[in-house]
């Protein structure tokens, strides 16, 4: 297989085509450009979930209640019991600064033994806080069921909390913490980089124009055919023999420009919050809506039943219920069709919709074909 020449920076043929690339943008109407680092990553190179069960210590009577939770205790006197100390059977231990907890954390690609990586601590039973605690050694392990690095350290909480005679104050939340450099990696796990002589690349959204201007790109930098579509999501690319030369390889590659390269349309919905958010790429089409609140009102005053004078009778409590329903009227509005996405918040705020009925106007507007994006609620 041919090396592939790398290019410096500064050649003067690199400076014709980015002048060539600038007129054809010009004259083509505003593009929108990204380099390939922030629309696609390598096939095989990704991060791995590690999750494993320890012990915090050194809660300030905020642990876990052990006679509801009795795995905290089980997993207590096995740890004593690996030191060395024996706990008489029968013995119930009501220890109030012990918790367990779930530590996930995340092994980044081409990591090696002795590099540490952040770690998240979690409380699994009934524990009130796990501020001040200090997580004990716990070996954190793979999908394969063997350890890839062990954890421990003082756990950091970003939050506080205060109770006393039955009031209680509480900042942020207390039940989870993270401990930065938390862990260390003991083992490494085996990343394929070019193994064969081929590097593939996998935009982050399946799209057959964006793979296309993809390819183009590339050949046009290195001068040369290296670089092939797959399909709508992987690429190809012939990458050089040696380490090193790949790597220099990658650097160049990450770093070139895509012109023209659009995000699909897309809507994120959270019904939880009310929160809309819409990318550049979202467009409306003209289209007439109505829309008006309808509330139903439920409302309970008592009724007392007092007996007759002189009769065996109890005074009874009843209840009178008032419903009473409400519906705003809403005048058919027209939104005119926007081709860019400030026309469509500015139709969207003439409705003059909360964000809770925003989000049934836009799932309505999908349905009629009026909006031209994926809706997804999360």
């Amino acid at each position: 297989m041919a090396s592939i020449p790398l290019r410096a920076p500064g050649a003067p043929w690199r400076i014709a085509a980015a002048a060539l690339l600038a007129l054809a943008t010009v004259a083509a109407g505003p593009a929108r450009a990204a380099r390939i680092k922030d629309i696609a990553s390598v096939q095989g190179v990704r991060n791995n979930q590690l999750v494993g069960y320890g012990l915090v210590v050194g809660l300030d009577g905020t642990g876990d209640q052990t006679t509801q939770t009795p795995f905290t205790t089980q997993t207590l006197m096995s740890m004593l019991s690996n030191l060395g100390i024996n706990v008489p059977p029968g013995t119930r231990l009501q220890l109030r600064n012990v918790a367990a907890a779930m530590v996930t954390a995340t092994l980044p690609p081409f990591a090696q033994p002795g590099q540490a990586v952040d770690v998240t601590v979690s409380s699994m039973g009934n524990a009130k806080s796990l501020r001040g605690g200090t997580l004990l050694l716990t070996p954190l392990k793979g999908v394969d069921g063997q350890v890839y690095a062990m954890a421990q350290g003082s756990v950091s909480v970003g939050g506080a909390g205060a109770q006393a005679a039955g009031s209680r104050a509480q900042i942020n939340h207390l039940s989870a913490g993270r401990i930065p450099a938390g862990a260390t990696v003991e083992r490494s796990v085996p990343t394929p980089f070019a193994d064969d002589g081929r590097l593939r690349i996998e935009l982050t959204d399946a799209d057959f124009s964006t793979a296309r201007a993809v390819v183009e790109a590339v050949n046009r930098f290195f001068g040369m055919r290296v670089a092939r579509a797959v399909d709508g999501r992987v690429i190809e690319l012939d990458a050089p023999p040696s380490p090193d030369a790949r790597v220099a390889f990658m650097a160049q590659l990450e770093d070139i420009e895509v012109a023209g390269s659009r995000a699909p349309a897309r809507v994120v919905v959270n019904a939880r919050t009310g929160s809309v958010v819409m990318n550049e790429s979202v467009r409306l089409a003209p289209v007439a809506v109505a829309h008006g609140n309808l509330s139903v009102t439920v409302s309970a005053s008592p009724v007392i039943s007092q007996p007759g004078p002189l009769s065996s009778g109890q005074t009874v409590v009843t209840e009178r219920a008032d419903i009473e329903v409400r519906q705003a009227g809403g005048a058919l509005v027209h939104l005119d069709g926007g081709a860019q996405l400030a026309d469509v918040v500015k139709a969207l705020n003439m409705l003059g919709a909360t964000p809770q009925d925003l989000i049934s106007i836009l799932q309505a507007l999908k349905t009629a074909g009026a909006l031209t994006a994926d809706l997804e609620i999360i």
